[in-house]
């Protein structure tokens, strides 16, 4: 049997399928790949220390012209906005080995940003989703050594 494999997702605020699964107190964004529960991934979010910066964040989205990127910098990786067309934006990633964008709205991925604000708090049932991050995390071979 093949594994099921999707170059571009693309999620809409009005979608039939659920694709969002939720956002996590670190803003880490969970996306069913294309509604398939199975397919589960956390997308590295907008994170803001100020009111100020958020603003300014939202302001550059906004801002963005078609082959413009914004990169979401955090404390381990980095995540990057290309912005395809007029309403049209990707987010760049690897799954299972396989380079994939998903695409998004103006709308839809505003909406996700806007999660960066200061006071905004997650779903209780979506700290889950930080504490399932975490035990990938501890999954993963930390070092490798060549005996």
């Amino acid at each position: 049997m093949t594994q099921r494999f999707s170059l571009s997702p693309r999620y809409r605020l009005d979608d039939e399928s659920p694709w969002l699964e939720g956002i996590d107190p670190t803003r880490n964004y969970w996306i069913a790949v294309n509604g398939d529960a199975y397919n589960t991934v956390p997308i590295p979010g907008l994170m803001v220390s100020s009111l100020s910066e958020w603003k300014q964040a939202i302001k550059q989205f906004r801002g963005l012209k078609p082959g413009d990127r914004m990169e979401l910098v955090r404390v381990a990786n980095v995540c990057t906005i290309h912005c395809i067309s007029q309403n049209c934006y990707a987010i760049a990633q690897q799954i299972n080995q396989a380079p994939v964008w998903h695409l998004f709205d103006q709308e839809t991925l505003e909406s996700l940003l806007r999660t960066a604000h200061p006071d905004w708090q997650c779903n209780a049932n979506d700290i889950d989703l930080g504490r399932k991050l975490l035990m990938r995390s501890l999954q993963q071979a930390a070092a490798t050594s060549k005996f």
